[in-house]
């Protein structure tokens, strides 16, 4: 447990610092479930460089990703790519996920996503291939908190897809 600790606070440094180019290919999803709400908040950040560079790649799109001067039709291309690379079902039943909007924060873009009306549950599996298709390394860090009890996932493109197990947290 110390050791998933180290590596979140080691993420979390590493990602609130403005790099001018980076040689890592990381993205850090925090997944929170609101029992009185019963619904998954969910907090996605990547590089913007890196996701601009997708979106482009993927749909043939020019887009200008930027706090200031955004250009093209980049919500709609942000919500097809999350809808294709992110994926949750709880205790087997799949998830439908609503793209909320972002926030430009330094080089990274912060998504919001939800989940609403779901049921107390016990199992959460988790794809998260943002930027798989993009880069070889790309890791993508995924952090689930259910009530006290916080997990952690490591993603990649040979293994995009993880099982958290929470028990009787209900």
């Amino acid at each position: 447990m110390k050791k998933a600790a180290l590596l979140i606070l080691v993420v979390f440094a590493s990602l609130s610092f403005k790099t001018i180019a980076h040689k890592f290919y990381l993205s850090v999803t925090e997944i929170e479930y609101k029992k009185e709400k019963k619904d998954l908040q969910i907090v996605s950040k990547v590089f913007i460089d890196d996701f601009k560079n997708v979106l482009e790649k993927r749909y043939g799109e020019t887009i200008t990703l930027s706090k200031e001067a955004e250009a093209g039709p980049v919500n709609p291309l942000i919500q097809k790519y999350l809808s294709a690379k992110l994926k949750i079902s709880v205790d087997g039943k799949p998830v439908s996920l609503n793209y909320l909007g972002k926030k430009y924060d330094k080089d990274q873009l912060i998504l919001f996503i939800e989940a609403e009306n779901l049921e107390p549950f016990k199992e959460i599996s988790i794809t998260n291939a943002v930027l798989t298709d993009m880069f070889d390394d790309q890791k993508n860090v995924v952090n689930v908190k259910i009530g006290k009890e916080v997990k952690s996932l490591m993603l990649r493109r040979d293994a995009e897809t993880n099982v958290l197990n929470f028990g009787d947290w209900f």
